[in-house]
């Protein structure tokens, strides 16, 4: 009877143990799934907040973007905009910080809009006919889309470019980088991009704010061919260039170069500039 009772007690503990063992794996199942569950219900809820953000995003540029082409930049007010979206205003300032931040993602919207919609053309043999491609591009958007380009170029503090007008800039400085390497930029390549900018700019500005009209289809042709006179030599290169005209090239090219350090590189940049610009300010310039 001894051995039985004790054998008994010993298997009644072992089936507890077993039991509360059980029963602590189940416990820790059930909160592991728990926790799984409440981790897929927040990441769920991320990623709805995430797409609702977007969603509204993408829906109160629209509305912005609809009343600036219809009325102008003040038509874009915060009560136009939330209502014409259906959100509230608090939305817009929490997504674009206030209207300038607004006005700065439409314009933005549209420049890609329109750059999204042309026919993506393969640059071609001549950078000069490209750079006249690129001048008309420019002129199509301020015709087409008066509102939008006005408050691009026209819109802003002085000293404040939007987004889109630098994104539009480096465009240019990128035509303007080609026709130095191909030998033909008879100034340095920052006054020649700043140059055809405000040229462009200016033009398009002046047609926008004529009747549709009065406008001169040749005022255009004319302002643009007069800019690239200014900046380029004649096609081919000259087989002997002078010392600007070798400086702008060589200093286009440099970025490309490997035999240099970057302090040698920079200080040949120097002499580059003071050869191809050599009425402009160089302090330590020998006579």
């Amino acid at each position: 009877m001894e051995s039985e009772d004790v054998t008994t007690a010993d298997g009644s503990r072992a089936g507890t143990q077993d039991a509360h063992r059980d029963r602590d794996a189940n416990r820790d199942h059930d909160a592991n799934r728990d926790h799984d569950a409440h981790r897929d219900h927040d990441a769920h809820r991320g990623h709805e907040a995430h797409r609702d953000r977007d969603g509204h995003r993408g829906r109160i540029v629209a509305a912005a973007a609809r009343l600036l082409s219809e009325g102008g930049p003040d038509a874009v007010s915060t009560r136009a905009v939330s209502s014409a979206a259906g959100v509230q205003p608090p939305t817009i300032y929490r997504l674009f910080g206030d209207k300038q931040g607004l006005l700065d993602a439409v314009v933005a919207h549209g420049f890609t809009e329109y750059l999204s919609s042309k026919t993506a053309e393969e640059p071609t043999e001549d950078p000069v006919e490209d750079l006249r491609a690129g001048w008309d591009l420019h002129l199509g958007l301020g015709l087409a889309n008066p509102a939008l380009y006005s408050l691009m170029y026209g819109g802003h503090r002085p000293g404040v470019s939007s987004p889109a007008s630098v994104a539009a800039f480096e465009m240019l400085a990128r035509l303007i980088r080609r026709i130095a390497e191909a030998g033909r930029l008879a100034i340095p390549e920052e006054r020649a991009a700043a140059l055809v900018h405000a040229a462009g700019c200016g033009t398009t500005l002046t047609l926008i704010a004529m009747p549709e009209d009065r406008r001169d289809p040749e005022l255009s042709r004319t302002a643009r061919e007069a800019a690239i006179a200014a900046i380029t030599t004649d096609a081919p290169a000259a087989a002997e260039p002078g010392p600007v005209a070798a400086a702008v090239t060589l200093r286009a090219a440099l970025p490309r170069t490997d035999a240099l350090t970057a302090s040698e590189r920079g200080l040949l940049r120097e002499w580059l500039d003071r050869i191809a610009d050599p009425s402009g300010p160089h302090p330590h310039r020998a006579d």
